[in-house]
C-alpha cells in the first residue's frame, strides 16, 4: 500500500520534476536523469537510480515513491499465453495478457479496474467500475509483459493492444499520456502504429482521436450491425448508435487515412443469421475497414456459444465479395482463465476474502 506523506513521483510532468530538483538545488540533467529511470528504464525504487548522489536519492526517498504495479499472480497456457492478475498501490486488481506467436508477442492491457458498459459476453461486465488507472499503472502493465517476454521466449514485446478491462475511451486522457510515455523515446520507445485501441464505441472520443491526428491503431468492438441486436448485446449502443459511429468511424478514417477494424464474434442463434451477415457488409462498406472474426471464449455461465463454423464461413465469404479484408482470430488460453476479467474477478474475490 502507498504512503500518504508521499508523492507519487510517476505523477509529475518532466517540467515539474525540474521545478521541484531546482529549489533543492539541483541542476535540469538531474531531473532528465530521474525522468529515464521512471521511464524509460522502468525502476520501482528509487535506490536503482545508481547515477544520482546517495544523499539525492535518500532526499527522493522522502518526499517521494514508485507507486508500481506488482503481478500478484500469473496462469500460463499450454499456448504460450501468459495471463497476469495485477495488484495496484491500493489493494485492487486488473489484468493483462502476453499472447505470443511465432512471428510477434503482444501485450493485451487494461484501462479501467472493472467496467461500467454492462456488455453482455464480457466477465469484466460482472465487476462494477472503481476507477481509472493512472497513465503509470497502463505503462506498468507493459513493462511487466515486456519483462516475461524476454525471460520466457527470449523474445522482445512487439505490439499493444487495449483490449484488456475497461473502455479507454472513458479514461482518454490517461490512456493518451500512458500511450505518449510507451512510444516516446523518453519512454519505452514503441511505434504506435504497433498500438490498437479497441472501443466499444464512444464516437464523441473516437472524433477528438481523430482530430487529434493520434498514430496508432483503432478498432471498434461491434458483433452486430443491426441496432436492436448491438443494443442488448452493448448497452452503449443506445447512446452511441450505430449511425453515430459510421459517422465517427469514417471521420477517423478521413482525418488518420487509417483503416478501423470491425471485431465481431458469431454467436449461436444471436446473430448468426443472414441478415446479420448482410447488415455487416453494409457497414463494413461505409468507410474503409477490415474485419476481425474471434472465436467466443465464454465467460463461465452465460448462454452464448460460438456459432458453427458455417455461420462463420459465410461472413467470410460475403465480406471478401466485396473486397473487404477478412480474417479469423482463434482465441488464446483456452486452458486458463483466458476471458477478459476472469482472472481479475477471481483475484477480486480472493482479497476480498482475506
Amino acid at each position: 500500500m502507498t504512503n500518504p506523506s508521499k508523492i507519487d513521483i510517476r505523477s509529475l510532468r518532466l517540467e515539474e520534476l525540474t521545478a521541484r530538483l531546482a529549489e533543492w538545488g539541483e541542476p535540469a540533467f538531474r531531473a532528465r536523469q530521474v525522468y529515464e529511470w521512471l521511464w524509460n528504464k522502468g525502476a520501482t525504487q528509487l535506490s536503482e537510480m545508481t547515477n544520482l548522489s546517495l544523499a539525492l536519492r535518500n532526499r527522493l526517498d522522502e518526499h517521494f515513491e514508485i507507486r508500481n504495479v506488482k503481478v500478484q499472480h500469473s496462469q500460463f497456457s499450454k499456448d504460450g499465453t501468459i495471463k497476469n492478475a495485477l495488484t495496484l498501490h491500493d489493494g485492487l486488481v486488473v489484468e493483462s495478457v502476453m499472447i505470443p506467436t511465432p512471428t510477434r508477442i503482444t501485450a493485451c492491457v487494461s484501462s479501467q479496474v472493472g467496467c461500467s458498459l454492462g456488455c453482455t459476453f464480457c466477465a469484466t461486465a460482472r465487476m462494477k467500475r472503481m476507477r481509472n488507472l493512472n497513465p503509470d499503472e497502463i505503462y506498468d502493465q507493459v513493462v511487466a509483459i515486456q519483462k516475461q517476454a524476454q525471460e520466457t521466449l527470449g523474445r522482445p514485446l512487439t505490439n499493444i493492444v487495449f483490449m484488456g478491462m475497461g473502455e479507454p475511451l472513458l479514461n482518454y486522457r490517461n490512456t493518451m499520456e500512458a500511450i505518449e510515455k510507451i512510444t516516446s523515446p523518453q519512454g519505452l520507445g514503441l511505434s504506435p502504429r504497433r498500438i490498437t485501441l479497441s472501443t466499444a464505441g464512444v464516437a464523441k472520443m473516437i472524433r477528438q482521436m481523430a482530430d487529434e491526428k493520434v498514430r496508432f491503431k483503432l478498432a471498434l468492438s461491434l458483433h452486430s450491425a443491426i441496432e436492436s441486436k448491438r443494443s442488448r448485446l452493448m448497452p452503449i449502443n443506445e447512446t452511441n448508435t450505430l449511425a453515430d459511429l459510421e459517422a465517427a468511424l469514417g471521420y477517423w478514417y478521413q482525418q488518420t487515412r487509417s483503416r478501423v477494424t470491425l471485431e465481431y464474434v458469431v454467436w449461436e442463434g444471436v446473430n448468426d443469421g443472414e441478415e446479420d451477415v448482410r447488415a455487416l457488409v453494409r457497414f463494413a462498406r461505409k468507410f474503409p475497414s477490415k474485419v476481425n472474426l474471434i472465436e467466443y471464449n465464454s465467460v463461465g455461465e452465460d448462454s452464448l456459444r460460438q456459432a458453427h463454423p458455417s455461420a462463420v464461413a459465410a461472413y467470410t465469404e460475403a465480406l471478401e465479395a466485396v473486397g473487404i479484408t477478412c480474417s479469423f482470430r482463434r482465441s488464446r488460453g483456452r486452458d486458463i482463465d483466458a476471458a477478459c476479467g476472469q482472472l481479475a474477478n477471481k483475484g477480486e474475490s480472493s482479497l476480498a476474502a482475506k
